[in-house]
């Protein structure tokens, strides 16, 4: 007589906070271990999926002088998290996201010079992809879309990044990573791709809709409208309006770097040392357990 064997049934609720803080823990743990080739390819798709999503939100924005400012900006977030979503579900390494390896750190599970590594390499490969993608842009002549209306759009966006104050950047790039990294938190209670779809799409619609500042992002945003000057000067001139202010080093150290310095604060302390210590510290271990 055949005996059937009996398997266990794996829960399908989602991981409550406690569990997540392990999950976190385990991964940035294997993140800052990641040998350096496959750490900057996934670094390189991760920079062109949040491309992409940047992409298709600039589209949901084009040619909208007449509709209303909030829902198109709500449509906008909600089209732009196909970028997180890709990231997530289809792996890749994200630096704003990566911000979370601190709770490995906190923990004593990885060393300082491992994180920064990470990081390092992480955002090199991020600023790869999505300038890659913002060239394949402009070769494609995306802008020319909508009538005009895309490369208009994207002008704006630009424009609108390189012109904001060094405190103001760095303001918004802290609210813009509390929500990516919240975002990325709540992927980590998940028990199937569904959930992370879930998890994900309303943290970064609503970073978008209110005009956080995401550093990856603007890897994307400002390079095509600055590669579109070069490339389609005569588009620019028709359509971009006031662009003296839209420059290389304008965007690096007005906009990436207090984004940047933001993005950090955001991810790091506001959400990863916060649940680090909620639920990782050795009294909250036992608390917990």
């Amino acid at each position: 007589m055949l005996r059937a064997e009996i398997t266990p049934v794996q829960s399908l609720d989602a991981l409550l906070p406690p569990e997540m803080a392990r999950r976190a823990e385990a991964v940035g743990a294997a993140k800052a271990a990641m040998d350096s080739g496959r750490l900057a390819t996934l670094g390189v798709l991760a920079g062109a999926f949040i491309a992409l999503g940047a992409i298709f939100s600039t589209v949901a924005l084009a040619g909208g002088d007449g509709a209303p400012w909030g829902p198109t900006r709500v449509l906008a977030g909600v089209v732009f998290s196909v970028g997180l979503v890709l990231v997530v579900v289809g792996g890749a390494e994200l630096f704003t996201g990566n911000s979370l390896i601190v709770m490995a750190w906190a923990g004593r599970r990885v060393g300082t010079r491992a994180v920064l590594r990470n990081w390092t390499i992480v955002y090199a490969g991020n600023f790869a992809g999505a300038l890659g993608v913002a060239i394949a842009a402009c070769v494609a002549r995306l802008h020319d879309t909508g009538a005009g209306t895309v490369g208009a759009a994207a002008l704006r966006i630009a424009t609108a990044k390189v012109q904001l104050g060094f405190e103001q950047a760095v303001a918004l790039g802290v609210l813009c990573n509390l929500l990516v990294s919240l975002a990325v938190w709540l992927s980590y209670s998940a028990r199937s791709t569904t959930d992370r779809v879930i998890a994900v799409v309303p943290p970064i619609a609503a970073f978008v809709a209110a005009g956080f500042e995401h550093s990856v992002a603007n890897m994307y945003f400002v390079p095509f409208a600055l590669l579109l000057r070069h490339w389609d000067p005569a588009f620019v001139a028709a359509r971009g309006g006031d662009m003296d202010s839209l420059s290389w080093s304008r965007f690096f150290v007005g906009n990436l770097l207090p984004v940047t310095l933001g993005n950090l604060i955001g991810g790091v302390l506001l959400v990863g040392l916060v649940y680090w210590f909620v639920y990782l510290r050795p009294r909250s271990r036992l608390e917990v357990e």
